[in-house]
């Protein structure tokens, strides 16, 4: 004997506010990231004993970091306009899939970027 349950939706209100909080919330953060940038320019700028490796590294940590605020915030929209619970299951699904490559992929760069740098600053041998 099947029973039909009634969905869960979310009103429209709700979601109207979700979505704006979430916009709200990624403009505070580019602001954010923004002001960071700045940040790393001017101190790479007048600092001239910075090693280019730790520049490239703080690069990359930025625009990683930059990477994966975006993609948080995407999910979060996605979220917020999903139709029912297995719609927001498959995203959160998807977005945990997606991030652990991304993060994999980062780690690896990270990596080479640490091997270069030990190359570089190792003297060679006589």
């Amino acid at each position: 004997m099947a029973t039909n349950q009634p969905g869960y939706e979310i009103p429209t209100e709700m979601r109207d506010f979700a979505e704006k909080s979430v916009e709200q919330a990624r403009k505070a953060i580019d602001g954010f990231m923004g002001a960071a940038q700045k940040t790393v320019d001017t101190f790479e700028g007048s600092a001239t004993t910075v090693h280019s490796s730790a520049k490239d590294a703080t690069r990359k940590t930025l625009t990683y970091a930059e990477q994966n605020i975006s993609a948080a915030f995407d999910l979060a929209q996605k979220m917020v306009r999903a139709k029912d619970m297995q719609e927001a299951m498959q995203i959160q699904s998807e977005f945990v899939k997606t991030q652990f490559e991304s993060m994999q992929r980062q780690m690896k760069e990270f990596g080479s970027m640490a091997q270069s740098a030990m190359k570089a600053s190792t003297p060679p041998k006589k």
